[in-house]
C-alpha cells in the first residue's frame, strides 16, 4: 500500500461519509463554474423535513469547530461533528440519467424516509 493510500485510507474514516467519482467529478465541474478553489463541500444534517431530519449539501468557504474532513480526489469534504453519527457510512452519488438527475444520499443509518427523499429519520 501506497502512502498516499494508507493516508485517503485513514482520513475516510474522519467522518464516514464516501464521494463516489462521479459525484467528485459533478462537484469539481461546479467548482469550476464558481471560479473558486477555496470552496469545500459541506454535508450536513439539519432538523427539518417530513421525517424529522434533512440533509443539506453545499459550498462553503469555513472550517468550523470539531468539523471532520477527507479529500476524494481533489475534492475536499467537510461533515460537522454534530453530523458524523448520522452520516457515519453514507455514499453521496450524482445521476445523470433520463429518470434522475442530481446528487443522492444513500444512508445505512436512515431507519426511513420520507417520498421525496430530502428527510429522514
Amino acid at each position: 500500500m501506497t502512502d498516499t493510500a494508507l493516508t485517503t485510507e485513514q482520513t475516510a474514516h474522519a467522518h464516514g461519509v464516501l464521494l463516489t467519482d462521479a459525484a467528485a467529478g459533478k462537484v469539481k465541474s461546479l467548482l469550476e463554474q464558481e471560479g473558486r478553489d477555496d470552496l469545500r463541500l459541506r454535508v450536513a444534517v439539519q432538523p427539518g423535513g417530513c421525517s424529522g431530519l434533512i440533509y443539506q449539501l453545499y459550498f462553503d468557504e469555513r472550517y468550523l469547530d470539531g468539523d471532520k474532513t477527507v479529500d476524494f480526489d481533489g475534492v475536499e469534504v467537510i461533515v460537522d461533528d454534530m453530523s458524523v453519527p448520522y452520516l457515519d457510512g453514507a455514499t453521496i452519488d450524482f445521476k445523470d440519467t433520463i429518470s434522475e438527475q442530481g446528487f443522492t444520499i444513500d444512508n445505512p443509518n436512515a431507519a426511513g424516509s420520507c417520498a421525496c427523499g430530502d428527510s429522514f429519520h
